[in-house]
Order: structure tokens, then sequence, then C-alpha cells
């Protein structure tokens, strides 16, 4: 049988083994060395593996480069995420947190477990717990309020369902959740979108005008992106 005429979910899964493989070791060599910040960056925005322990994150150089600096000044212990996707923005927090990632994502992540759960540098003693699930219900955010076990999160992150609804409905569950003198960041901020469904301008526009924020913007006339933080009173 030609590959051509392979089912394509057969074919695959019959890659799965030789890209796990070389996903960990690009892992590995991630881990090999000391890496400042902005190379970390680039290992996330450009990591190279394949399949589904493909690596990646969609960002602005500058504008992730700048957030990351942000959480690496709090010396975070736990960072909470909702909305893993390809795992790049995971790779950067669980390199700056000392005890805990909870990252949180509306797909099953079982295949990347193994993956993700080793993200963090040998030598740390981050431990990174998947969520899979809506986050937008009760059920689920009791789950992450079972994980944090009475604990509050240094950052906060909202970067999945970008629809003003869902947006909305992640900062009002999870706000709460950060601890005094934490903050809290949002993805994809600038009014114009390449997608209709990206409409985090609507409620961040509200919130930069009654909380104490600021802005990593690139370009402001770029088309998407832009990260918006929110400094939580301490």
């Amino acid at each position: 049988m030609s590959k051509s005429s392979f089912p394509n979910n057969l074919y695959q899964r019959a890659k799965r083994p030789l890209q796990r493989k070389a996903a960990f070791n690009l892992l590995k060599k991630y881990h090999g060395q000391s890496r400042s910040i902005e190379d970390r960056v680039n290992w996330a925005m450009n990591f190279g593996s394949k399949g589904p322990y493909k690596i990646r994150t969609l960002q602005v150089p500058y504008e992730i480069n700048a957030l990351a600096e942000a959480v690496d000044k709090l010396k975070p212990r736990i960072i909470l995420e909702i909305g893993t996707a390809r795992a790049g923005t995971l790779l950067l927090w669980s390199s700056l947190a000392s005890e805990k990632v909870i990252s949180c994502d509306i797909a099953d992540m079982t295949v990347q477990d193994e993956l993700y759960r080793s993200l963090p540098p040998p030598d740390s003693d981050c431990e990174v717990v998947l969520l899979s699930g809506d986050s937008h219900t009760e059920e689920f955010k009791q789950r992450v309020v079972r994980e944090l076990a009475g604990e509050q999160v240094d950052f906060l992150f909202i970067d999945g369902d970008h629809r003003l609804e869902g947006v909305t409905t992640d900062y009002n569950n999870y706000r709460e959740l950060v601890r005094p003198g934490g903050i809290i960041a949002f993805h994809d901020i600038l009014e114009k979108q390449p997608l209709p469904e990206n409409q985090v301008y609507h409620l961040w526009k509200v919130l930069s005008k009654e909380l104490d924020t600021e802005e990593f913007v690139q370009d402001y006339d770029q088309r998407g992106y832009g990260i918006g933080v929110v400094h939580v009173p301490s």
C-alpha cells in the first residue's frame, strides 16, 4: 500500500513514535544549557517538533518577551494559563514558575501529556498540571481550585476563547484566584483582528479604563496580537 492510499489517521498514528522521540530530543537540547528569556521565547516560537508533539506559540517576539520579563520579576510560584494550544507559552511559564503551572485547554491533551509535563528544567521543582475541558463551567473552575489547594496564583494568562462572552467569562471566573500584587494578562487585545471571533479588544477597552493596566504592543497599526496586563492591587 502506498503512502497516498494509506488511511490518513493510521499514517499519522504510525509517525507518532518518531515524532515523540524527536520532540524529546529537542527538549533535551533545550534543557542542555542555561537560557535567557529571549532565547526561551525563541525556542517557544520555533521549537521544531511536529505532529501532536509540535510546540509553538503565535506571538510577536517583542510582546511576549516583555510579558515574560514582567512575569519573571514576580518570582512566581504558581502560574495559571487558560489556553494551552501548542504549549509554546507553557514552555515559557514552566521555566519561570518555581512550584506549579496549571494549563487548561478545551482539547484533550492525553497524547502530549508526557512531553508537556517534562517541560520544566531538570533542576526545577515545578510541576505541570494539564486540565482538559470547558473553562467556562463552574465544574471546571472547581477542578482548578482543587489543584490550587488553598493557594493563589501569581500570574494568570488568558489566551483561550477569544469571543467576548468567552474571554469575559474566563476573566470573571479566575481573576479571584490571583494573589494581591499579581498580574493577569490577555493576548490579542488590539482592535484590528484577522478573525471576527477575536473580540478580546472589547473587554480590554473596558478594563483598561477601570484598572491599573499596561500594554505590550509592537505596532498599534498591526493586525492582531497585542498583550494587555492588569496589575492586581497589592
